[in-house]
């Protein structure tokens, strides 16, 4: 799931997913990080969640993925488009 909040020149976007799927640790990867897993990976919020809050550009289009225990990498579901293997998101 996707969260989103628009400020004056960014968009706060935040990256959902439940708290034990799938199991183990999980980061966002996308070309807003270089793809790197470690830049990116969600944390335990309080409502059996798991989030990570990143900062974007408004106006902007980002190619993003999960990447979960054991390579295992997946897309979101609710993201705005798909360009083949990745989830497109629109800031």
């Amino acid at each position: 799931m996707l969260e989103r909040r628009q400020l004056k020149n960014r968009a706060q976007v935040t990256f959902v997913l439940p708290q034990d799927t799938p199991e183990g640790p999980v980061s966002v990867v996308g070309d807003f990080n270089d793809w790197n897993p470690a830049a990116h990976p969600l944390r335990s919020r309080g409502d059996g969640t798991r989030a990570v809050t990143i900062s974007l550009p408004r106006h902007s289009m980002h190619s993003f993925r999960y990447l979960a225990a054991d390579d295992h990498w997946f897309n979101d579901s609710d993201a705005d488009t798909h360009d083949g293997s990745n989830s497109r998101l629109h800031t």
